[in-house]
């Protein structure tokens, strides 16, 4: 199994994913471009099997038709997708188990706070999480937003099945945000050293070629959303003797308007 990371110099900087196996076949998770995938099967000849989506929006959907008319594929999201994922063929729930190459799996997490139709994708080797998948629910440096859903579920979906992941977990989200994201965690942390030391790695970095990929352990070092007992962010927020959900959603409503 591989994983291709696929920058695609979008407005919104969306990144979409093409798991290769070995067995000669392929999904994409969030196509934007499909021409831009059909390309790179091509170039791998490989067979798309099927698209997942992590969520609704039409930035993570809308490679959608193209691809089912070229291939024929199924398309894999939430349920609450019915109607609003073009293609809707397989409805995901959550802890299922998604079979790759032998060995390796999809976990289904069910993800609501962005939207009420997210879903996010443990990677596992051998029955350990290596990677997660996390479209707009966790970003390098930061969380999604919370137009179209609910900072309390957000708050209850980053804090019961983010926080409690292993180090070594590989970040994959949906979009390139890393560099706004540590500016952010220095406005509100502004000693925060590992966040001064990746700005300008993130400033530097070309994500169509080599984009840079954090991990739980790296979030948990410079995404505020993961350092809600921080002195300097709580201080800052006037939230000293505040709830860990508290800060949070000061933190949410901060970033919304930063």
């Amino acid at each position: 199994m591989k994983i291709h990371q696929v920058y695609t110099e979008s407005v919104l900087r969306n990144f979409t994913y093409l798991i290769e196996l070995d067995n000669g076949s392929a999904l994409v998770i969030d196509p934007w471009d499909a021409a831009e995938i059909n390309s790179l099967l091509q170039h791998k000849q490989l067979r798309l099997n099927a698209i997942i989506n992590t969520h609704e929006h039409w930035d993570h959907t809308q490679g959608n038709p193209e691809l089912i008319a070229e291939h024929g594929c199924e398309v894999w999201a939430h349920s609450n997708g019915q109607g609003k994922v073009p293609g809707l063929s397989r409805m995901l729930t959550a802890g299922e188990l998604i079979d790759l190459d032998s060995g390796a799996q999809l976990q289904v997490l069910d993800t609501p706070g962005h939207t009420y139709a997210h879903l996010c994708f443990l990677v596992l080797e051998q029955g350990t999480a290596v990677a997660v998948f996390t479209g707009d629910t966790l970003f390098n440096a930061g969380v999604g937003h919370c137009r179209g859903g609910d900072v309390d579920s957000l708050y209850q979906t980053i804090s019961e099945q983010f926080h409690s992941l292993d180090n070594n977990v590989l970040v994959y989200p949906g979009h390139d945000y890393l560099e706004n994201n540590l500016r952010f965690t220095l406005s509100v942390e502004p000693d925060n050293q590992q966040a001064q030391a990746w700005l300008p790695r993130a400033v530097a970095a070309d994500p169509t070629v080599t984009p840079l990929v954090t991990c739980i352990g790296d979030e948990r070092e410079f995404n505020s959303f993961f350092r809600l007992a921080n002195a300097q962010i709580r201080e800052g927020l006037g939230s000293v003797d505040a709830t860990d959900k508290e800060v949070f959603i000061k933190l949410r409503s901060l970033r919304d308007n930063w």
